[in-house]
């Protein structure tokens, strides 16, 4: 994993934060994530920093001062819930060690937390998104904010490409970059993909995301970007190098001000609206559940709750007796 933050820490954090990025495979965002937790607790109930590392005295009156410290501060129940998560991880890992013969924060009272369903695109907000991407490309043209034509077409094609796989095969932008050439079958429909974890999955890509691949990797030959090797990053940027997802994610604001969509939408909405759709449109859940390549049902049973409400949207905006009182 490339551009990994050093951070200054104990021994023992030092050790779980390779444990995290060389053995489970985490991203440097819950690296980050799961670091700045413990290190609070350091500083708010030992008063120390992030060098502490007298991590097997910690017992559970600490653990509960923590989380009254956490309200004091100010913290929301969500915020307090993902700390406390990344100390029962660390301790987890500490008695794995035999650092810690016991987990201070396992068992702790669990706060319930309001899960605020996902935002989603309709099939409308999709197809105007993607229709943006040649409105955006075209005006870069005409106003002269691209170095030359065919650069700007081929970043149309790209972007159109990748969303059209995104939502195709509900990817995620991370799997959606790091796809390689030797991991698309087109012919068939399919792409290999690379998920948390590492694991591998199947994800399907529909005739309008073929489509939109045939048309980008024709034009990235023509730009001279046609590496073969099974290997080779599939969506490059202009200089022929892996795109990155903030690279993306940059462009799509763009997008989304042309189609008139919601700034907040970001990638990850194409994910849940391709789960959304499946439900929609009677898919099983255990079915999307394996497309998304989730570990745990109950992390894919929160689109039935999407689903089910935008059924009582349409039922309270197109019944007639939906809202007379009887």
């Amino acid at each position: 994993m490339k551009n990994k933050k050093k951070y200054d820490c104990g021994a023992f954090l030092s050790d779980f934060i390779a444990t995290l990025r060389n053995e489970k495979a985490a991203s440097e965002h819950t690296v980050a994530a799961y670091y700045s937790g413990c290190v609070e607790f350091a500083v708010k109930v030992r008063n120390a920093d992030a060098m502490f590392n007298d991590w097997q005295s910690v017992d559970r009156d600490e653990a509960k001062s923590f989380i009254a410290a956490l309200y004091d501060s100010g913290n929301s129940k969500r915020s307090i819930a993902r700390k406390l998560s990344s100390l029962r991880s660390f301790f987890r890992h500490l008695c794995q060690r035999g650092v810690a013969s016991a987990n201070p924060f396992e068992g702790l009272p669990q706060m319930k937390l309001d899960k605020p369903l996902p935002k989603v695109m309709n099939i409308n907000q999709v197809d105007n998104l993607i229709n943006a991407v040649s409105a955006v490309w075209a005006d870069a043209i005409v106003s002269g904010r691209v170095r030359t034509e065919a650069g700007a077409e081929f970043s149309c094609a790209r972007d159109k490409a990748m969303i059209e796989v995104i939502y195709s095969g509900g990817l995620r932008i991370s799997e959606a970059v790091n796809i390689d050439l030797g991991d698309i079958d087109i012919t068939n429909g399919v792409v290999k993909v690379r998920g948390k974890g590492k694991k591998e999955r199947l994800a399907a890509l529909g005739t309008p995301a073929v489509r939109a691949l045939r048309e980008y990797l024709n034009l990235r030959r023509e730009f001279g970007l046609g590496g073969r090797e099974r290997n080779s990053p599939l969506f490059l940027n202009q200089s022929g190098s892996r795109i990155t997802p903030r690279s993306f994610q940059r462009d799509l604001k763009n997008y989304l001000l042309c189609a008139g969509l919601p700034p907040d939408f970001t990638p990850h909405k194409l994910r849940h609206s391709f789960a959304t759709h499946l439900l929609d449109a009677g898919a099983d859940l255990r079915s999307v559940q394996e497309m998304l390549g989730h570990e745990n049902l109950s992390t894919t049973q929160i689109y039935t709750h999407v689903s089910a409400e935008r059924l009582r949207n349409v039922y309270q905006k197109s019944h007639p007796l939906a809202g007379k009182k009887r």
